[in-house]
C-alpha cells in the first residue's frame, strides 16, 4: 500500500489549487525518513486524494506532484514524460531545453540539449535516484554522443544529495568551439556556469541586434558577451561589454576575435561603472541590461526591487535621447507588475519619457506551468528612451 501525506485541517495549501508542491508545514505530520526518494500520495483533510508524488522529509517541499492519477516511477511513467517533453519541442532546433522540471513531469529535472551532447541536472533524491535509467532513456530517445550529468547546484544539498559532475560514457567533455545561432563559442559544458550557456536568451539575442547597426551599445552583465556579439555582427558603431567576472570577460574576447567582430570587454563591477559615469554625458544609444537573478529567495525581494529599480536608473541616464533599453530579470520571485513598477519609478526618478516598444518573457522550450508561477522567472522589456 502507497503512504499518504495528509494536509492541515487549516492549510491554506496551494496544492489544492493546482500547484504541484507541498510544504512540511502544511502537514499534520510527516512520514518517517525511510520514505525519502519514494512516491506517496497525498490528501486533504477530508481524506481525498490530490495526487501521486515523489517525498523528501529532508526538504522543506516535502511532496512534489508527479500526477493527478495514481501513477509508479517507473521505467515507464519516465519514458511518457521524456517522449512528451521532447515533442513540445519539436521544431524548435538542437539546441534547447528539452526537459523543463515541473512543467514536464519531472520534478527537479533539467536538460538542456547542445546539438549532439545532452547536459542534465537531476535536483530531488527520488529522481536521482532514477539517473541510471533516465541515461539510457535519453540515450534511445535523443541519440546524443555524450551526456553530461551536471549535479554541482546547491540546491542538492536542500535534498540530501551530493554535488557531483559526471558523464554517460565516464570520459571528460573537452572545451571546444561550438556553433550557435550564426556564432562561435568556447563552451565547457562540463565545467561551465551552470549548463555552459544560457539558451533562455537565444530569442533576445536577435530581438535587441535588430535595432543595433549604426549604435554605440553598451552590454552590462555581458557573461560570454552573446548580446554584444549579436549587436557588433548586426553592424554596430561600437560596442562595450562589461562583466565583473574575469573569466567571462576574457572568454567574451575569444569569442569575439573568433568569430571577427570587434568590440570591447571590460571586467568591472557594472554598479560602479555606472557611478563612475554619472557625470559623463549620456552617450549611448542601446544598452542591454541582463543581470543575474537579484532575489534568488521571498525574503530578498524588497532589496533585490531595490537593485532592479537603481540599476535601471543608472541606465536610463545613460542614454541618449531616442536611444533604446532592453532590461531583464530572472528571478521568478519578481512579477511582471513589479517589474513594470520598478521602471516606471526609475524613469520617473531619471527625467526621462519611457514607451514600452517590445515585451518578452521565456521562450517555448522553457514551458510556463500556469498553475505554478516559479516556472516562470525570465521576463523583459525593450524600452525607448526620450
Amino acid at each position: 500500500m502507497i503512504p499518504s501525506l495528509k494536509l492541515k485541517p487549516n492549510a491554506n495549501s496551494r496544492v489544492l489549487t493546482g500547484h504541484p508542491w507541498v510544504f512540511a508545514n502544511e502537514c499534520i505530520e510527516l512520514l518517517p525518513a525511510a520514505h525519502d526518494g519514494a512516491v506517496v500520495e497525498c490528501r486533504d483533510r477530508t481524506g481525498r486524494f490530490i495526487g501521486t508524488g515523489i517525498y523528501n522529509s529532508k526538504s522543506q517541499i516535502v511532496w512534489r506532484r508527479l500526477s493527478r492519477d495514481r501513477v509508479t516511477l517507473d521505467a515507464a511513467y519516465l519514458r511518457t514524460a521524456l517522449e512528451r517533453a521532447i515533442a513540445r519541442r519539436e521544431g524548435l532546433g538542437d539546441f534547447k531545453r528539452l526537459v523543463w522540471s515541473e512543467s514536464d513531469d519531472l520534478p527537479g529535472v533539467v536538460v538542456d540539449q547542445f546539438g549532439d551532447t545532452l547536459v542534465v541536472q537531476v535536483q530531488t533524491l527520488a529522481l536521482d535516484n532514477c539517473t541510471a535509467l533516465i541515461s539510457e532513456l535519453l540515450t534511445e530517445l535523443v541519440q546524443p554522443t555524450e551526456i553530461i550529468f551536471r549535479n554541482d547546484a546547491n540546491i542538492r544539498k536542500l535534498e540530501g544529495l551530493p554535488l557531483e559532475v559526471h558523464t554517460r560514457s565516464g570520459a571528460t567533455w573537452e572545451p571546444r568551439w561550438v556553433k550557435i545561432d550564426g556564432l562561435d563559442y568556447w563552451l565547457d559544458l562540463q565545467g561551465g556556469q551552470k549548463t555552459g550557456f544560457y539558451l533562455d536568451q537565444r530569442l533576445q539575442h536577435a530581438a535587441v541586434a535588430k535595432y543595433a547597426a549604426g549604435k554605440r551599445v553598451l552590454d552590462a552583465f555581458c557573461n560570454q558577451g552573446s548580446f554584444a556579439l549579436h549587436c557588433a555582427k548586426a553592424g554596430a558603431a561600437y560596442v562595450c561589454g562589461l562583466d565583473s567576472a574575469f573569466d567571462a570577460v576574457g572568454q567574451a574576447k575569444k569569442n569575439a576575435e573568433r568569430n571577427g567582430l570587434t568590440a570591447e570587454f571590460v571586467a568591472a563591477n557594472v554598479f560602479d561603472w555606472f557611478t563612475a559615469q554619472r557625470e559623463a554625458k549620456p552617450v549611448w544609444d542601446l544598452i542591454v541590461l541582463d543581470p543575474p537573478p537579484f532575489a534568488k529567495s521571498k525574503s530578498a525581494l524588497d532589496g533585490a526591487l531595490r537593485g532592479y529599480k537603481e540599476i535601471n536608473l543608472r541606465a536610463l541616464k545613460a542614454l541618449a535621447p531616442g536611444g533604446l533599453l532592453a532590461t531583464y530579470s530572472c528571478s521568478h520571485h519578481m512579477q511582471d507588475a513589479q517589474l513594470r513598477e520598478v521602471l516606471a519609478e526609475a524613469a520617473a526618478d531619471a527625467k526621462r519619457r519611457v514607451h514600452v516598444i517590445e515585451w518578452s518573457h521565456q521562450p517555448a522550450d522553457h514551458p510556463v506551468l500556469v498553475t505554478m508561477p516559479e516556472s516562470e522567472y525570465l521576463r523583459g522589456y525593450i524600452l525607448r528612451v526620450e
